[in-house]
């Protein structure tokens, strides 16, 4: 890809990197819904997956390839033929794609991990990007945990891949370990010493440890680098990515300093921000840079979040929440506006006033309605303060058409609600945390709950509102137990471990 030397691309890796984030997987629709988002943002690259890693994987770096058009659609693999033949059958039908191969460097890599000598790495990295070569005329390769690798073996191996046929050449801080200006010098040396580097595009991806992500990410930008590989809100493994919102906003806000651009839509960023968050259930914090509730370095309305007063209720008309909902940056079909203009009247039965936050949540329950086979058709709820405690009884329909009816008895209404979902499903999960917040202000605001439960060694998370925090709880509860039966159906065995490669 031909690189403007005044242009800085912009590749995420929210699908791939930022799913590891435990309880961040997400369903096929779900991934969709967000590379839709990413195509409309303007990222010029998409990571969609790892195919390797299993077959659900495949499929879902396959329908991004067959639906979304526009950016660069990419693939990881590891330096193994087997990998990189599935990635390329995964991405066949993408206009524009990538083959992203990669490779431990570092000594603990190779000694610890690969148990190989460095001439070894060198074989199998030169021959991976060869074999990618042969496949795919787009390649990046990564030498994982570069940051802590000899500065003369990188060198070594960047040449030698470069000689085979790569194009892009990343550099990742697979641990967070680096510091800017040792990752500088990093950078400058490379471009030093590494015969043929000017003839490719110098990537970045960092991760977040020490809290550095952003600013490493920047500072190899200022010492050449033309790619930077981050995610939606910084999601990833451990501590995160780097921030895609950061970064685009730094070299915007700081156009004077960097002289550089991205093809972001910036007014973009906050509705995706908030898509992400919502699938993700990883909730964005009050002082989180950029798309914060507290951030004021720049216009809200510059990342496209309103700062509007503007209050409907449930004598405003269709044509009105349309509007409103637009200028929150979303886009609805009509049929998923008819789900939402239904809600919001019910809402408006429940709540005087209804504010921005009311109608996000609505818009984005509504276009991540459930495909699940389990719907929730009545709950009620008996509690009292005593030994007691609550009973919860609740009524569910399955797409084949099985009406149940269960109740359960818990130490709290959430807790019988819960339990009541168990035994009606027959999915036994541990709940790890449960989250409550106010989506808006007031005694009627709506409760966003957030549930996390292990089921069979996997995170699972699970997000609803309700003015009725035990509803939100409980709908939360059955979108988990939802996405477990759409993982179980569709499961197979592993063919590869997913890792984290650069």
């Amino acid at each position: 890809m031909p690189t403007d030397p005044e242009r800085v691309i912009i590749f995420d890796t929210t699908l791939r990197d930022g799913e590891l984030a435990p309880g961040c997987s997400m369903t096929q629709p779900e991934k969709l819904r967000v590379a839709r988002a990413l195509a409309e943002l303007g990222v010029d690259v998409i990571e969609a997956g790892f195919p390797a890693a299993s077959r659900s994987d495949w499929e879902s770096v396959h329908a991004v390839a067959e639906e979304i058009h526009g950016p660069i659609i990419c693939a990881l693999a590891r330096c193994q033929r087997g990998d990189i033949e599935l990635a390329a059958a995964a991405l066949r039908a993408a206009p524009r794609h990538r083959l992203h191969v990669f490779v431990g460097t570092s000594p603990t890599h190779r000694e610890h991990k690969l148990r190989m000598t460095p001439a070894q790495v060198l074989t199998v990295a030169v021959d991976g990007v060869a074999s990618a070569r042969a496949l795919c005329g787009d390649i990046e390769f990564s030498p994982e945990d570069a940051s802590r690798t000899e500065l003369e073996f990188l060198a070594e191996v960047i040449e030698r891949v470069i000689e085979a046929g790569a194009t892009t050449i990343n550099i990742p801080d697979t641990v967070g370990y680096t510091v800017p200006d040792e990752f500088s010098e990093l950078f400058r040396y490379l471009r030093k010493n590494v015969r043929g580097i000017d003839k490719v595009t110098l990537s970045v991806h960092c991760h977040d440890d020490l809290g550095m992500a952003v600013a490493n990410s920047l500072t190899a930008v200022v010492a050449g680098a033309r790619q930077i590989e981050c995610t939606v809100n910084g999601i990833g493994e451990r501590a995160g990515n780097c921030s895609l919102e950061e970064v685009v906003m730094a070299l915007r806000t700081r156009a004077a300093f960097f002289n550089l651009a991205t093809g972001i839509q910036a007014t973009r960023l906050y509705p995706v921000s908030r898509l992400v968050s919502n699938i993700t259930g990883v909730l964005i914090p009050r002082n989180k840079a950029v798309v914060g509730e507290n951030a004021l370095v720049m216009q809200p309305l510059d990342v496209g979040q309103p700062r509007s007063t503007l209050i409907l209720g449930r004598h405003s008309d269709p044509h009105a929440l349309r509007e409103r909902i637009t200028a929150l940056g979303f886009e609805l079909d009509d049929a998923q506006f008819a789900r939402v203009l239904g809600e919001f009247k019910a809402l408006a039965e429940r709540k005087k006033e209804l504010f921005d936050g009311d109608i996000e949540a609505l818009v984005l329950r509504a276009e991540g309605a459930a495909s699940g086979p389990w719907e929730l058709t009545q709950l009620r709820i008996s509690s009292s303060s005593g030994p007691e405690g609550a009973t919860a009884t609740l009524s569910l329909k399955h797409r084949d058409g099985r009406v149940l009816e269960h109740s359960a008895r818990g130490d709290g209404p959430v807790d019988a609600a819960f339990m009541a979902l168990e035994v009606a499903t027959g999915v036994k999960v541990a709940l790890r945390k449960f989250e409550v917040r106010a989506v808006t202000e007031g005694q009627d605001a709506q409760g966003e709950a957030v549930v996390h439960v292990e089921y069979q060694d996997r995170t699972y998370r699970g997000a609803s509102a309700s003015t009725d925090i035990v509803e939100a709880g409980t709908r939360a509860f059955l979108e988990v137990i939802n996405r477990i039966e759409l993982t179980r159906a569709a499961s197979v065995p592993q063919s590869a471990k997913q890792t984290d490669a650069a």
